[in-house]
Parts: C-alpha cells; structure tokens; sequence
C-alpha cells in the first residue's frame, strides 16, 4: 500500500511540476541517429572507456564535452544524442553505464557535472522479473536481481525510512541513492572504492552511489523538478525493444 501511494503523489507531483513535457526535437547529426540505447550494432569496443586528448580531438557543436572524464563511445554517443534530440527536455539528466559501472551526471543545459562509480544488480540483464518488486528481498534469488534498461523520469523523494532516494521507478522501487552499509560480506564501500568495475555487482537492483557524491550531485541536480536518468543496457536482447521502459525493478537496497 505505501507503495502505491508514493507512487501516485509522486507521478501527480512530476505532472504539477511539467516533468513529463512534449517531445522537443532539435536538428543536428546525433538528433537524426536512432536511440543508440536501442542500437544492436556496437561491439564490444564500444564499451570500452577511454579518455579524449583535446588537443588531438575535434568536437562537433552537438557533442558533448566530457573533458578529462573517462567515458565508453556508448556512452558519449548517447549523452550527444540526449543533448542534440532534446530528448531530456532541458532538464538534468544522469546516464549509467552498466558495463563500466559508472554514472555521469549532466545539468539542464547538458554539460557534465560529475561521474562516480556506482554498484548495480549482482546478476546481469537488461529486464526483470514480472511482479519482482512486491517480493520481500529474501524471496528474490540471485539471478532475478538485476538492473533493468531504460529510460526513467526521476524526482527526488524518501524510502520507507525516511532516507533521501531518487526514485526511478516508484511501483517497482527502483531507485538511485546513497550506499548503504549492507552486511559485512557485502563490503559495498570498498566494491565502489575498487578500480575495476567487476566487483560492482552486490545489489537487489537497485544504484549505490557514494555517499557524498549522491549529496553533493545527485541531489542538487534532481530536486526540484526532477529529471531523467538513462541507463544504458548490457545485452544484445534489450536492443530494438522498448516495450518496457520502466521495467520492474527489485525493491531499495
């Protein structure tokens, strides 16, 4: 029941503060690619992140400066596509990629703001289990626990215990917050201190960012009227099919 009416006050408070406006679509050679979230042609290449030389680089005015950060082509292809289609409705926007296990945070105007690492679903996949989010966390075994695809209007609000959570998908409690200390064995704090994105599966579904980053970024980019976060798939299955933007999610952990 809380659940449901969370859900309702928030979606009322998305569409009483215009989050969910009609489509603005801006010309430009990014503007007229198709949604590379939906694109089954890259390879593996593409998800390699890498760091830009300005000296050596010639940005178009449609793309996106990612400065010194690193960051996959997958992922700087969507960040122009969001910026050159509009399709962030001029409001911030964040974008997760799974692959590198690192989220890039970028404001109205579509510049970036800041990155950090993130932990995600331990198991891999782009879609969830049907009703996942009604099942108590015991209940949801290892390979249902997965972070799903898609694209999210997000806004600010509380968990169950009053915590400060961007909600992505409120039926389905599929948010981004702050770390949260897990067991012992879960050592999430040292997984996002780690240099390499392999022990960043720990997670029922949900996006564990660092602490201050979450105070310092997430929160000062998305409160207010909210925004969207693009999380970008990890499977061949989930290219050319939307059907389930805000796919079921595991309850907050």
């Amino acid at each position: 029941m809380y659940q449901h009416v969370m859900s309702m006050a928030l979606c009322l408070s998305l569409l009483g503060s215009g989050c969910v406006p009609s489509q603005g679509i801006r010309s430009g050679q990014s503007a007229d690619k198709p949604n590379p979230m939906l694109d089954t042609s890259y390879s593996a290449d593409a998800n390699l992140a890498y760091v830009v030389d300005p000296s050596t680089s010639k940005a178009r005015r449609d793309q996106v400066n990612f400065a010194s950060e690193s960051a996959s082509q997958r992922t700087r292809d969507l960040a122009h596509w969001i910026v050159s289609s509009g399709d962030h409705h001029q409001l911030p926007f964040a974008i997760v990629d799974k692959i590198n296990a690192k989220v890039y945070v970028f404001n109205a105007k579509g510049q970036l703001n800041q990155a950090a690492p993130v932990l995600l679903g331990l198991a891999s996949g782009d879609y969830s289990t049907p009703g996942i989010g009604n099942k108590p966390l015991s209940r949801i075994p290892p390979a249902e626990r997965t972070t799903p695809a898609g694209r999210f209007v997000s806004a600010m609000g509380h968990n169950h215990k009053g915590k400060a959570i961007l909600w992505l998908d409120y039926e389905q409690s599929l948010s981004m917050h702050a770390v949260v200390k897990g067991t012992a064995r879960d050592r999430r704090a040292e997984r996002l201190a780690s240099t390499t994105p392999r022990d960043n599966r720990i997670s029922f579904g949900c996006i564990n960012v660092p602490v201050d980053f979450f105070k310092q970024v997430i929160q000062d980019q998305f409160s207010g009227k909210g925004g969207i976060v693009y999380i970008l798939p990890e499977t061949k299955e989930y290219g050319g099919d939307n059907h389930n933007p805000h796919a079921v999610a595991a309850n907050a952990d």
